[in-house]
């Protein structure tokens, strides 16, 4: 539990320093992983930053998970969600050997989606905040742990 919460916390950290620098790609990688959902923490109307294993929840976990990034600013991400599937949107990519972290917000829908993979643990977070302009704001993250497959550069 705790290692999630540090997780967690040194994410944020991550991505408040990679808002001075958006495109930070140290790496050409391209990884395929299989990440099995662990839990899901939900802050909306009706839960409060509550904490759902994978057990309870009618989800599955990323059969096919692909990360493609080239020097010095290409990064594709494919199997997490449709809108960071498409390069252009992403605002925020960082890619260095222990990590590969990115986000991305879509200010006309009042929507952004982040995330942040440890290459080495396989240990990926995935948040997603709907409303983000509203004290309303709906936040879903996702705690995975994936299992990678390289592929040859």
């Amino acid at each position: 539990m705790t290692k999630y919460f540090l997780s967690i916390f040194f994410s944020l950290f991550f991505f408040n320093q990679s808002l001075a620098k958006d495109i930070n790609i140290n790496e050409n990688i391209d990884i395929e992983f299989k990440c099995e959902l662990e839990k899901k923490i939900i802050k909306n109307s009706k839960y409060n930053y509550q904490t759902f294993l994978a057990k309870d929840l009618n989800e599955k976990g990323l059969d096919r998970f692909e990360i493609q990034s080239k020097k010095p600013e290409s990064l594709l991400i494919k199997g997490l969600s449709l809108f960071l599937s498409e390069s252009a949107k992403l605002n925020v990519k960082i890619v260095n050997k222990d990590i590969v972290l990115f986000k991305s917000i879509d200010q006309k829908n009042n929507y952004s989606e982040s995330g942040i993979i440890t290459r080495k643990t396989g240990e990926l977070i995935h948040e997603i905040t709907k409303n983000i302009k509203s004290k309303n704001s709906e936040k879903y993250i996702s705690i995975y742990s994936c299992v990678k497959y390289d592929k040859k550069v």
